[in-house]
């Protein structure tokens, strides 16, 4: 628990806001802030029994109840009195792939159970909206701030299933236009594109034969990407971009936490359907 002390005094470093925190991605991104020197704060259902250093401050949310997700944003204000960086990494399309024995991940739309829209659509985007609509009201008065939406390629190409590809785009439209928004307001809002991240669940597949980690990113490095964008002088003529997160890292030079460059993927080397 945060003292009172510690409550009533200016924070230090830049503070950040990742949602999703417990595991994959969005843990790495909030590991590699960490590591950047930011004051993290992390989210999620699952926030409090994350393998997380103590330096987090896990806020317990679940993102489909919007007064959970007020509370989050109520308790930043009141201990830091401000939000330099929201990253958007709640996602909910990866739970219960397989049921009954079946793969159902896959299905065409007509088989796709429902709550597979509110895994992806619900606790996805809208949880991405409505978390921005917060930050918005902490950066806009002072001017400053970055929103992150983390994305991926199937906003481009039908990548699994069709939910997928909605939510995804959705995703990419609201940075779009909630960049013209914000742009008076000198606050930065992009999608970001990860590659093939070495996250439990995908380690645990490539045991399996199914990846091949050989140009994979570690989760970190997405944190450390977007420390670099954070902290890149032109971050504002990007606003409302779709940007490749590896492709980002060879511009402004981001290594990866092995030291190693990992490759920009293109939506041709993009197959999920195989």
């Amino acid at each position: 628990m945060i003292n009172e002390r510690e409550r009533n005094e200016e924070p230090t470093g830049n503070v950040a806001l990742v949602t999703g925190a417990s595991r994959g991605v969005g843990r790495g991104i909030a590991l590699g802030l960490l590591a950047a020197g930011f004051r993290v704060y992390g989210s999620g259902r699952s926030i409090e029994q994350a393998d997380l250093p103590r330096e987090i401050r896990r806020l317990r949310c679940d993102h489909l109840k919007d007064i959970e997700t007020a509370r989050v944003f109520e308790t930043i204000r009141a201990e830091c009195g401000r939000l330099d960086l929201l990253v958007n990494c709640a996602w909910g399309g990866y739970e219960k792939m397989v049921e009954g024995g079946a793969f159902t991940w896959s299905a065409p739309f007509w088989d796709q159970p429902a709550h597979r829209w509110t895994g992806m659509i619900d606790a996805g985007v809208r949880a991405a909206f409505v978390c921005s609509a917060h930050a918005a009201r902490l950066m806009t008065p002072r001017h400053r701030g970055l929103i992150i939406n983390i994305s991926f390629w199937s906003a481009q190409r039908h990548l699994g299933n069709t939910i997928y590809g909605v939510a995804k785009a959705a995703t990419d439209k609201m940075t779009s236009d909630m960049a013209v928004e914000l742009k008076p307001f000198a606050v930065p809002v992009v999608s970001l594109y990860p590659g093939l991240v070495r996250t439990e669940a995908v380690v645990a597949a490539a045991e399996r034969g199914a990846f091949d980690l050989s140009t994979s990113e570690s989760p970190e490095f997405i944190g450390l990407v977007i420390n670099a964008l954070f902290h890149d002088p032109n971050l504002l003529t990007r606003t409302g971009q779709v940007l490749i997160a590896a492709a980002v890292a060879k511009e402004l030079g981001v290594l990866d936490i092995d030291g190693s460059s990992p490759p920009a993927l293109t939506l041709g080397d993009i197959d999920l359907e195989g």
